[in-house]
């Protein structure tokens, strides 16, 4: 597996959930629209990182939704998850893909341009944009991109572009409108009081977006055309 559906793509935060377990929170997230999962788990032992791995690959596999371990490789392998995400100060890209072969999908985290140096070079899947707007769940990371920035980095690569960073539902149009493949979100879904409608909310978002890409290109293929006979009109003569 090395290909993302990163549409809406959950990332996980235990310390924000309202009165559910992790597996309900992201099966009400997967039911309503979420197409990845990230779990995230920056305090707990090794051996409950695994176990919340294995709990949750029980209800995405069947689903055909992919799991992916934020930071840590060696969970990643021991739980068979589908990949990682790593930072700029993880595991280096070219051991992470040695490690997991050439099936698993890796995520990279960008918050900087000098991360962005050479970074066509590196064997991942996607990049993490971060942080896109201020945000209290990325704390170490440097200036937010917004979407000037979004949009530069979306001009620097051909990798699928993952955004996050104080995304919710008043804002992912104009994210996704900047160059983003999809959007991840933490709190937008996690703290929700109703996660799954807060999920089915932005996907309706992500659709209405895409729907909208996909008609312009349409309309704009159909006045290249027009043009083009105007301009040809025997090129076009065969076919009346």
């Amino acid at each position: 597996m090395r290909d993302i559906d990163v549409s809406l793509y959950l990332v996980t935060d235990r310390g924000m959930l309202n009165n559910l377990s992790l597996t309900e929170l992201v099966k009400s997230a997967v039911d309503n629209g979420a197409t990845a999962v990230q779990l995230r788990e920056k305090e707990c032992s090794t051996r409950e990182f695994i176990q919340l791995a294995l709990d949750l690959k029980k209800i995405l596999d069947p689903e055909n939704i992919p799991l992916i371990i934020n930071d840590r490789v060696d969970v990643a392998l021991a739980a068979h998850t589908s990949g990682v995400h790593l930072g700029q100060n993880d595991m280096p890209v070219s051991m992470a893909r040695k490690l997991l072969g050439d099936e698993k999908v890796i995520g990279l985290s960008v918050e900087t341009e000098k991360d962005l140096d050479n970074v066509d070079a590196l064997d991942v899947d996607y990049l993490g944009v971060s942080p896109i707007f201020k945000t209290p769940t990325k704390r170490d990371t440097m200036d937010e991109w917004g979407l000037e920035g979004l949009k530069l980095v979306a001009g620097k690569t051909d990798y699928k572009l993952v955004a996050i960073g104080g995304i919710n539902r008043d804002n992912a149009g104009e994210v996704l409108q900047h160059g983003a493949e999809g959007i991840a979100v933490v709190s937008a879904i996690c703290a929700a009081e109703k996660p799954g409608k807060a999920a089915a909310e932005l996907r309706e978002i992500v659709d209405s977006v895409r729907q909208d890409e996909v008609k312009t290109n349409i309309d704009s293929n159909n006045q290249w055309m027009v043009g083009r006979e105007q301009s040809h009109p025997g090129e076009f003569a065969g076919n009346r």
